[in-house]
């Protein structure tokens, strides 16, 4: 997760067959900002869009394209989006993370941990 200046917030580490929406189980109760953004993989009424809702919450969300009933969505809010994908893009110029050497979860999160630090710092 990160903040509107697309500077890390919150980690979560899956494994690499989990779908998204189990870490915005996660991140979802701990989140303070009044509007996420998010992808269509995040398009799920009663695990994301209703609890924001309820909430008090914006979703920026696009519906899938098999969605029967279609939802509104801010496009040019949408479009800041892109800094998530900046920060991964950043993260993933750090070689360790990109390759996933590490053979341990504990590993490669303190490797995340240290390289958000640094990118922080510059």
């Amino acid at each position: 997760m990160v903040d509107a200046l697309g500077n890390p917030v919150a980690f979560l580490l899956t494994p690499g067959q989990a779908h998204d929406l189990e870490g915005a189980d996660a991140f979802l109760p701990q989140m303070q900002a009044d509007t996420l953004l998010a992808d269509k993989a995040y398009d799920a009424d009663a695990r994301v869009i209703g609890p924001l809702s309820a909430a008090g919450k914006t979703p920026v969300i696009p519906c899938k394209s098999s969605r029967s009933l279609k939802r509104a969505h801010d496009k040019e809010l949408y479009k800041a989006r892109h800094l998530i994908e900046n920060f991964f893009c950043r993260l993933k110029q750090f070689r360790a993370i990109a390759t996933r050497y590490d053979k341990r979860a504990r590993s490669f999160l303190a490797g995340i941990y240290a390289a958000a630090s640094t990118i922080l710092l510059i």
